[in-house]
């Protein structure tokens, strides 16, 4: 514990982020090429475990958000990422559907225990006043670990395809008990011993949560705003690298695979997004609703354009810019979103209340993948990727709302 108290929470946070940054920019570049060239998956096979993960995820995101409430933000936050880097070695070991599968399952649960509970955690520590800078920074962090992630994936798998994600997974596992060994929590609060086991402690606890969200409008909206984020990011995540190659002559590489071609591609798209957060973190208020609801109506419509250039063009070049800017725009907003949320919200129930959003979000992809995969499937990866922008699209009017509502309020 002594020794706990002397590692800085908001250090503890970034380092986490550039680990994990690290394994899994390397696990999720190569893993879908994993899965058909190793395991070789069809197409119904792949859009079922992004429908299977998806599942698990609205499942679990709210009752582990209630355990990170009621015993401990730190606990949830190491049984999470120990779980992802389990399933990420048994799927490098077992290229099996069935097996493949499960790991869904189990990293879905491991998601939902860092989901939420890792932000609550560090505004229990470090307090909202100093949570915004110490969010853009991890996420700076995260991203420049992500291109050396990357990079070393990229040697991985050219001797193999499953190492980049045997690799992942080891050094998630890894970092789990270093978290263990060296993550403070000393601004949470637990609840007491003899309610720990009632669920009717854990009911309380998420009606909280839900009162909160319902007696605050502009919580509301952000909530809401997460399906449609849902909804449309489902679609690009999982589409982009499809429509690239069914669409797109890549430039020649020499002796290079064509894997390398996304290899570089998320290199370009981690460093712009490191110098954007940079400059945003310097020219954003993100403390100010307000202002942080201006900036996303921005963000996100620039986000719809880019969506509809990539779907649209026919030059490569055109297409990778498209590419490196909605993934660069939906960087910068994600910081801001979460710092909004965390405003104002009762410690006892904020990990709960993060982990609603989260599942509305899980709730919008679990709608928007299968929907805009069967687009995609019928007509083209070019209209699924253009209705994925639509969907997009009502997010501007529900942020422009928000800071119709009572603006005087959202500038105190």
């Amino acid at each position: 514990m002594k020794f706990q108290a002397k590692v800085p929470p908001g250090l503890i946070y970034i380092v986490q982020g550039g680990f994990y940054g690290f394994s899994t920019a390397m696990v999720f570049t190569f893993i879908a090429v994993y899965y058909v060239e190793t395991a070789g998956f069809n197409p119904l096979q792949l859009v079922l475990i992004g429908t299977v993960l998806e599942i698990a995820v609205f499942v679990f995101e709210i009752p582990t958000g209630i355990v990170a409430d009621l015993y401990s933000r730190r606990l949830s936050v190491i049984i999470g990422i120990c779980l992802i880097g389990i399933t990420f070695v048994v799927e490098a070991l077992v290229p099996i559907f069935v097996y493949i599968l499960a790991m869904q399952i189990i990293r879905g649960i491991g998601h939902t225990f860092v989901s939420g509970a890792l932000e609550a955690w560090l505004a229990d520590e470090v307090g909202e006043e100093n949570l915004a800078g110490i969010l853009v920074r991890g996420s700076q962090v995260s991203q420049v670990a992500g291109m050396a992630g990357i990079l070393v994936g990229m040697g991985l798998a050219n001797v193999q395809v499953n190492l980049p994600v045997f690799a992942g997974g080891v050094i998630l596992m890894v970092l789990a008990v270093g978290l263990a060994l060296l993550m403070p929590e000393s601004g949470f609060c637990p609840a007491p011993k003899e309610d720990r086991s009632s669920w009717q402690q854990m009911q309380q606890i998420l009606q909280a949560g839900i009162k909160i969200v319902q007696q605050r409008p502009v919580l509301l909206i952000l909530v809401s705003v997460s399906l449609f984020y849902g909804l449309s990011s489902e679609g690009v995540d999982r589409l982009w690298e499809v429509h690239m190659l069914k669409n797109f002559v890549f430039p020649d590489l020499g002796s290079l695979k064509p894997i390398t071609w996304f290899g570089l591609i998320n290199l370009g798209a981690i460093g712009i997004n490191v110098l954007a957060l940079g400059i945003a973190r310097r020219g954003i208020n993100m403390t100010d609703p307000w202002l942080a609801a201006r900036a996303l109506i921005w963000i996100d419509a620039f986000v719809v354009i880019a969506i509809l250039v990539l779907g649209l063009t026919g030059q490569f070049a055109l297409a990778v810019s498209a590419t490196w800017t909605q993934r660069m725009l939906r960087t910068i907003g994600g910081p801001i979103s979460s710092t909004w949320i965390n405003q104002g919200l009762d410690p006892r129930v904020r990990a709960t209340v993060l982990s609603m959003k989260g599942q509305v979000d899980a709730l919008g992809q679990m709608i928007g993948g299968p929907l805009v995969g069967w687009i995609g499937t019928v007509w083209s990866t070019r209209a699924a990727l253009a209705t994925s922008a639509l969907l997009l699209a009502p997010v501007l009017l529900m942020y422009w709302l928000s800071m119709q509502y009572n603006g005087r309020q959202l500038r105190e």
